[in-house]
């Protein structure tokens, strides 16, 4: 079951849901918009390594912008950081943004119950295109969760991404054992 706008509220007053900074403008029917923060990042070397941590490249938006080309993949990070507890957080791209070309994640739109962070953003475009800090950029649906969870993302020791940072983060694979 999908939160509607009056339901995001309710949990948001209980702590249940945090997106901060919070605008209630951003509120859709049934999702909060989140924005393209002024970070970007490429990774460093051409052929990447699943089983080594990457080297990554950090880029700032500018007033003017910055052009993002096809064949490379971005990483961008929300403006907003959320918590959700008891819910399944899903990002999804804006239509707008989709209709510029734009994709911003790869496979991962799905959230954790407990997932407390920014989002990290996988970006690629069909064909050049400016994007500008503060932008609308996705949007965010909560699902209501069945049962008891009882391994929230932020309690496992094993969670690769839950050290707070507003900057885009490269992929952990190479902390996984395979």
């Amino acid at each position: 079951m999908i939160l509607s706008d009056k339901e995001i509220l309710t949990q948001i007053k209980q702590g249940k849901i945090i997106i901060d900074p919070f605008r209630e403008d951003c509120l859709g029917s049934n999702s909060y918009d989140v924005h393209l923060s002024q970070y970007l990042a490429i990774y460093k070397n051409p052929i990447l390594d699943a089983k080594k941590e990457n080297e990554l490249i950090e880029l700032i938006i500018g007033e003017e912008g910055y052009i993002l080309q096809p064949g490379e993949l971005y990483l961008g990070s929300t403006v907003e950081y959320t918590e959700t507890h008891d819910f399944v957080p899903f990002l999804e791209g804006k239509s707008s943004v989709g209709r510029l070309g734009i994709d911003i994640h790869a496979t991962a739109g799905k959230g954790d119950v407990g997932f407390c962070n920014h989002w990290t953003l996988e970006i690629s475009v069909t064909r050049p295109v400016r994007v500008y800090a503060g932008m609308p950029i996705g949007q965010i649906i909560y699902f209501r969760v069945y049962g008891e969870v009882i391994n929230p993302y932020h309690t496992k020791s094993n969670a690769k991404y839950r050290t707070k940072n507003p900057k885009p983060v490269g992929s952990m694979m190479f902390k996984n054992k395979f």
